[in-house]
């Protein structure tokens, strides 16, 4: 059973090449979340009814994963939280979830 972070963005347009670099499966967010066991991989969808809004899917092994991550790497991950603050104007966390089967 794999549990998930998901979080919704809604990004101005002068900012959104710069949100989808650093929240894509390859951006500053996974290269982060990829030095700790049990991340499964980092997911960035596009609304296709609202312009500028997206979804993140953080995927992990566990929640006990994620927590693992959030406290080994609390530093870094404000750091980075704190650096790419400026790219969306508004940031929602949706919830946790984990996958059924």
């Amino acid at each position: 059973m794999a549990y998930c972070e998901i979080w919704q963005f809604d990004v101005p347009p002068e900012q959104r090449s710069e949100f989808e670099s650093a929240y894509e499966s390859g951006g500053d967010w996974a290269v982060l979340f990829a030095k700790a066991d049990g991340f499964v991989g980092i997911e960035l969808l596009r609304s296709t009814e609202v312009a500028g809004r997206y979804c993140t899917i953080d995927r992990w092994e566990s929640a006990e994963a994620f927590r693992s991550f959030k406290a080994t790497f609390a530093g870094e991950y404000a750091d980075l939280d704190a650096t790419l603050e400026h790219i969306a104007g508004t940031e929602t966390r949706i919830g946790a979830f984990t996958t059924s089967g």
